[in-house]
């Protein structure tokens, strides 16, 4: 009888590749901030100015001088409103023919001398058509639409008309801008 033998295998010098997975690439995260910067929202106007002069009864007109808002707010709905109202004008110690009334007092903004920034401008008295009393605030410019920072500048008119029994004198009141 003749033995047999056990078959036998040879995996002499056989390789085995296995697949690894790639090595993730190293990273680091860094979340950033920063601040977008805002300020206020601003006024100017002239110190003084002088119309000149005129005679009882006469209507004496000049302009101011520039008035500017700055809104630096940085605002998503970045509107405003400016207003104007005038006080009395007095000469001497005040007695009735030395006082002109505030509805006396007319103002008209004019169209704007300069912008910046997005948005709707809209002067409050385009023309001179347009101009109203200042016995009562009154709208002088306004913002109605944009956003982020802007500003607009104006040269408005004002206009007294001087009553025929005003006594002679240098008159003295006060045009107040305000915004907001």
């Amino acid at each position: 009888m003749k033995k047999m033998l056990a078959p036998t295998f040879c995996l002499a010098a056989a390789t085995l590749l296995i697949a690894t997975p790639a090595a993730a690439q190293p990273s680091a995260d860094t979340i950033v901030t920063f601040t977008v910067a805002t300020a206020n929202l601003t006024i100017e106007a002239p110190a003084a100015v002088n119309l000149g002069s005129a005679f009882p009864g006469q209507r004496l007109s000049g302009q101011l001088g520039t008035v500017t808002v700055r809104d630096q707010r940085a605002a998503a709905n970045a509107t405003w409103t400016a207003s104007v109202v005038s006080s009395e004008f007095r000469t001497g110690d005040g007695d009735p023919g030395q006082i002109i009334q505030p509805q006396l007092v007319e103002y008209w903004s004019g169209p704007a001398t300069s912008t910046t920034g997005t948005g709707t401008f809209v002067p409050g008295q385009p023309t001179e058509a347009d101009r109203v009393s200042l016995s009562v605030p009154r709208t002088a410019f306004a913002k109605t639409s944009g956003s982020g920072n802007n500003s607009a500048s104006w040269n408005p008119t004002l206009v007294i008309n001087i009553p025929p029994d005003a006594v002679g004198g240098l008159y003295t009141g006060t045009v107040t801008h305000s915004v907001s």
